[in-house]
């Protein structure tokens, strides 16, 4: 099986599973010990929780704070819902977990449109009383990196604060400085499922989502696990020393795979996106049959969020593609523990795949 969706998960990176061990481990370590105990087991489990917190918060601006929690969607609601802003401005391609939190919200929200390029250019005029703009930092289907500094500028001169889905740029690039809110995700960064962060610019007071015993700063009650923050911190940290040669192995990796799939259309810009998202369409295609006759390759049609609901991406039609053009486009995806070999031999079969349709 060759491994193409980086975007839906990454794999576990050893380092992160070595700092997750001694927290799984039986009764005679104390590794199991709740972090928020007084005791000396909990102390220890608190420490670990601590220094996962300070890794995590390398790989985000300074002049925050890192708010632990189940994931990225829980991050991004607790950012919305707990800001008290009463309307919101977000962009079209957002996730379902930014876009459908700001409908429930806000029905009246404002929808930020993108151009041709997948690319949401801060020239739309922000609806009058907005009290939070979202902007995703690189987008999870096509991988476009939207200019979320100017966003950020715009939506504090129409006093908004400024939210930044990092989920899949974390790690990867250089955060949002002038954000207020980030939300990032482990398991897209090799860390393990079930964790993620909200991080908050200093000074920023919201309110708890989650009530209970008052855990993680009185903003997200429920007790954490030291062995997902630990993993999570070592993820973060491995990112961080990684950046640079994880950016150039992606690189040649796409340049691989754009030689062979050389008659496809991208989808979104050519320039301005993260290398290891590869978004394409070939009129006429039939994407369920090409997976059904490639079961040995592991590669998406759009977001995994999405993935059963059987509806055209509502990224790509924000793009203006038509539905058939949207259902005829796949998404591929690698990075740090790809093969460029298993990368050059899956795109062949996909080419030869969708040539044996006729198209």
């Amino acid at each position: 099986m060759i491994y193409l969706d980086y975007q839906a998960t990454t794999p576990l990176a050893p380092e992160a599973r070595e700092a997750m061990m001694p927290w799984l481990s039986g009764p005679e370590s104390m590794g199991f010990a709740n972090p928020h105990s007084a005791h000396r087991p909990g102390r220890a489990a608190a420490a670990a929780v601590e220094v996962a917190r300070e890794q995590v918060a390398a790989l985000l601006p300074p002049g925050g704070r890192v708010i632990f929690t189940s994931g990225a969607t829980e991050a991004i609601n607790l950012a919305m819902a707990g800001s008290g802003a009463r309307r919101f401005a977000v962009s079209a391609i957002e996730h379902a977990a930014v876009l459908d939190t700001a409908r429930v919200l806000d029905p009246t929200v404002q929808v930020i449109p993108a151009d041709a390029e997948g690319l949401v250019r801060p020239d739309t005029a922000i609806t009058q009383g907005t009290g939070l703009v979202a902007v995703m930092q690189v987008n999870n289907e096509i991988g476009t990196v939207q200019p979320v500094g100017e966003w950020a500028e715009r939506a504090h001169a129409a006093g908004a604060l400024f939210l930044c889905d990092a989920v899949q740029g974390a790690g990867k690039l250089a955060p949002p400085g002038n954000a207020d809110m980030i939300a990032v995700s482990s398991h897209k960064l090799y860390g393990p499922k079930g964790i993620g962060a909200l991080w908050l610019r200093d000074g920023l007071e919201i309110k708890p989502l989650i009530h209970g015993g008052g855990q993680e700063q009185g903003l997200r009650s429920g007790t954490l696990s030291p062995a997902l923050c630990a993993g999570f911190g070592a993820a973060a940290a491995l990112a961080k020393t990684r950046m640079e040669a994880d950016s150039a192995l992606v690189e040649d990796l796409w340049q691989r795979a754009r030689a062979i799939l050389s008659r496809w259309t991208l989808n979104g810009s050519a320039t301005q996106r993260w290398h290891g998202n590869l978004n394409l369409r070939l009129p006429g295609l039939d994407v369920a049959r090409l997976m059904s006759d490639l079961r040995g390759l592991a590669f998406s049609a759009g977001s995994a969020c999405a993935s059963g609901s059987g509806r055209p991406s509502h990224v790509l039609r924000a793009l203006g593609l038509s539905d058939r053009e949207a259902k005829a486009s796949i998404r591929l995806g690698f990075g740090r523990y790809s093969v460029p070999g298993d990368i050059e031999d899956a795109c062949a079969e996909i080419d030869a795949a969708a040539a044996a349709q006729g198209v």
